[in-house]
């Protein structure tokens, strides 16, 4: 498959990264010569100087021969004109990122298909929905469902309260088996050494789980209480949350969690916008103020707070103004971030989780792009991993066979079968049939590899 990328940004790298993998004929344009540099450096494919919006750069690229246009730039307007021009030059699908969620409303989507683009993304959107998710689940820091919801990604720091700490692996199940069946199963453990050096651990029998580590499990829907249980913890609703920055996200994450009867109280630094939105939103409490201002959030109630989600356009400030709400006894606390190098900070601060719009974004183009075998996929950051959901076909290389002859256990694992909307944590002996879904993590080196094994 021949796709063209737009934008050379973190998105943009991030998906290329993604695609890459499974071998295709990968272009990314953009103006930014040292972004290329980095680019051809670092991954195989093709990078190309030119301007997205311009006709010229656009033919020399080959997008008339492209099976793909996806612009992604930081920029909304360039990404729809960009796209509407290359559909019109001959790609054959069109996608663009956009931060007006409102473009996303159906009644709206039919002036964008009139312009030549068949896909929008909003990576604002994708960010609300995923904070709102984590609210719902106070222990996880890491939440995704496959084969509708039949199945989850998990992920969760350990900490003293855990009640499989020094136990090994194959030791787990004794206390936690569901009836006749697991009812989930770790599929990987990022641990720091002594050094803050972080490695990547893929769970054997005489694997054993220690304080701190960051661990990812594939979770029956029926298993969650059952992690809860092992945890030591107890799911908590969390009723009075705190949002920092009224942006496109901070307001749709508020509206999300006032739909589901939360108390919310949004601060904003601008004068001008709190205003706007206190004449907006009548049943939720807008603050003019700086969230990094202690005095502020303890006038505010910070210290009765359950969840606290920082927003803004800084990732410092965030990242701040969420310690400081940890410091105050505030029980979960999200922070926004940009630069992704700052994802391994939440081991390291005790920040609950941190959410990356642009890591989330490239995420959901994948999954848009791949719709045929792989139904689903999202990304492990901090591992540099993916968890790839599977649909079997009759032709499949692992159909009829044992999960056993799945080649790749070491940087790899089929960790969850989905059957006639029926989950399963298989045994090694499980046998794969056609239609089923399945649920593989897999070290992003590997993704080609693995993806060849259920075309």
């Amino acid at each position: 498959m021949r796709i063209i990328i737009g934008g050379a940004g973190e998105v943009g790298f991030h998906l290329a990264k993604l695609l890459s993998n499974e071998m295709n004929d990968i272009v990314i344009i953009d103006m930014d010569k040292d972004k290329l540099a980095i680019i051809e450096n670092s991954l195989d494919v093709m990078a190309f100087r030119g301007d997205v919006t311009s006709f010229k750069s656009l033919r020399e690229a080959g997008v008339d021969d492209a099976d793909m246009f996806i612009s992604v730039t930081h920029l909304q307007n360039t990404n729809i004109t960009s796209a509407s021009i290359a559909k019109d030059l001959g790609a054959k699908r069109t996608l663009a990122r956009i931060s007006n969620p409102e473009f996303l409303h159906k009644e709206n989507q039919f002036w964008f298909q009139k312009m030549g683009i068949d896909a929008l993304i909003s990576p604002e959107k994708l960010a609300a929905d995923e904070i709102y998710s984590l609210v719902q689940q106070s222990a996880f820091n890491t939440m995704h469902p496959f084969a509708g919801g039949q199945l989850y990604l998990v992920g969760t720091t350990l900490d003293e309260d855990c009640k499989i700490l020094d136990k090994q692996y194959k030791d787990m199940y004794l206390t936690t088996k569901g009836g006749d069946e697991n009812l989930f199963t770790p599929i990987a453990i990022m641990r720091s050494n002594e050094r803050g050096e972080y490695k990547t651990i893929i769970p054997e029998p005489d694997t054993d789980f220690r304080i701190n580590d960051h661990v990812y499990f594939i979770v029956k829907k029926a298993g969650i209480l059952e992690i809860y249980k092992i945890l030591g913890k107890k799911q908590e609703y969390f009723k009075n949350v705190i949002i920092l920055g009224g942006g496109s996200i901070g307001v749709k994450t508020s509206k999300l969690l006032k739909e589901n009867k939360h108390n919310i109280k949004l601060i904003e630094i601008d004068r001008n916008k709190a205003f706007d939105l206190a004449d907006e939103f009548n049943n939720i409490l807008i603050i003019n103020g700086d969230g990094r201002d202690g005095e502020l959030l303890l006038e505010e109630g910070i210290s009765d707070s359950d969840a606290f989600i920082a927003v803004t356009g800084s990732s410092e400030t965030n990242i701040m103004s969420c310690l400081l709400a940890k410091s105050k006894g505030v029980k979960k606390t999200i922070a926004l971030v940009e630069n992704i190098d700052y994802i391994h900070l939440s081991q390291e601060v005790g920040i609950n989780a941190l959410i990356n719009k642009k890591l989330l974004t490239a995420d959901s183009i994948f999954r848009y792009i791949r719709q045929g075998s792989v139904m689903n996929v999202t990304g492990i950051s901090d591992l540099d991993a993916e968890v790839l959901e599977f649909r079997i076909h009759e032709n499949s290389t692992i159909a009829h066979k044992q999960v056993s002859d799945f080649p790749f256990e070491e940087d790899a694992a089929i960790a969850g079968i989905v059957r006639k909307n029926d989950g399963f944590i298989p045994t090694k002996d499980f046998i794969i049939l056609p239609n089923d879904h399945v649920v593989v993590f897999s070290q992003a080196n590997l993704i080609s590899k693995v993806t060849k094994y259920f075309k």
